[in-house]
């Protein structure tokens, strides 16, 4: 009750925050006796669907990265550390310079294509070699991987300047602009996406204890990672069609939960949608009130707090 609490305290707050000033009143009058002036089509269609936006996207995020973290048994997982973002992201690019101006409420399947592509990638790069899969192997293949195709998306940007007019702020991670028909038209990836994980729950908790016991308690550990691999797609290329790469969401939010509710995934998941919902505001919220006129990409802010945490977790929580 009090994370729901926070939330919704978190999507008014954001609502109200900005250049032109607007209260409360404002906005419930903007919904309940809509006029069509000025700051009613601010509250509308801009304030509701960024905040909106903000929630949603970080609540994909944490989730994904929560159940990344389960299955590969890895503290540094990510969609963002391991290229998920980066291929999601580049192939969005790869389609604007392709067919032009695409609006971004197509930005959907390609970010779905990206995100498969690359996480098939770095989970090959970093199962080769002897011995079982290492969280430190598979943080550094993602790193390479996330390396390679974000410098594949620059090239493509310095190839098309009207590629890099069209997504520049969204490269940078942002909801800026955001729209409610750009969320109408990811949501049914979101729902299944977010269904697929809850159904898994209690799967994702038994793998983490290994893959041997969760065999042994008599799970089918092959179809687990695949349904979970496939909802981890769905919720970061939900993400990054939205919003762009948004970084750290991921790899914070889950830890942060874990302290707090332990290692039941039952709990893991919809504590980590509700976390990272209200952390994506906030980093939002403060990403405007920096430069209130030119303000700062979202994205910006979020990889300002999780960098240090991400080099806390490689050298103090991960065994090579």
């Amino acid at each position: 009750m009090v994370c729901a609490a926070l939330l919704a305290a978190s999507l008014v707050v954001s609502v109200n925050f900005g250049v032109a000033g607007l209260g409360v009143t404002d906005v419930v009058r903007a919904f309940g006796n809509f006029d069509g002036s000025r700051d009613d089509l601010i509250i509308r269609t801009i304030r509701v669907p960024r905040a909106l936006a903000a929630a949603l996207v970080g609540a994909c995020l944490a989730v994904a990265g929560a159940i990344m973290q389960g299955i590969t048994r890895n503290p540094l997982a990510d969609p963002g550390i391991l290229g998920i973002n980066a291929g999601a992201a580049f192939a969005v690019v790869t389609t604007v310079f392709v067919f032009g101006g695409t609006a971004s409420a197509t930005f959907a399947p390609f970010a779905f294509v990206g995100a498969a592509v690359a996480a098939a990638i770095v989970y090959g790069i970093g199962s080769m070699g002897r011995g079982r899969m290492k969280p430190m192997r598979l943080a550094i293949a993602g790193a390479a991987v996330a390396a390679l195709l974000s410098s594949f998306t620059t090239a493509t940007l310095v190839l098309s300047e009207q590629t890099m007019d069209t997504i520049r702020f969204w490269l940078a991670g942002s909801v800026l602009g955001r729209d409610l028909e750009l969320l109408k038209q990811i949501s049914p990836y979101v729902l299944v996406g977010f269904v697929l994980a809850v159904a898994l729950s209690r799967q994702v908790t038994a793998l983490m204890l290994g893959e041997d016991v969760a065999t042994g308690l008599g799970q089918r550990t092959a179809l687990t990672k695949s349904l979970a691999v496939l909802a981890v797609i769905l919720l970061a290329g939900s993400a990054v069609a939205v919003a762009g790469p948004v970084g750290f969401i991921g790899l914070v939010v889950p830890h942060a939960v874990r302290f707090f509710v332990g290692l039941d995934y039952r709990w893991i998941l919809p504590y980590s949608a509700i976390i990272g919902g209200i952390v994506l505001l906030g980093a939002d919220i403060i990403s405007r009130a920096v430069l209130p006129v030119h303000e700062i990409p979202v994205g910006v802010t979020t990889a300002v707090v999780g960098a240090p945490f991400f080099i806390y977790l490689a050298r103090y929580k991960v065994s090579q």
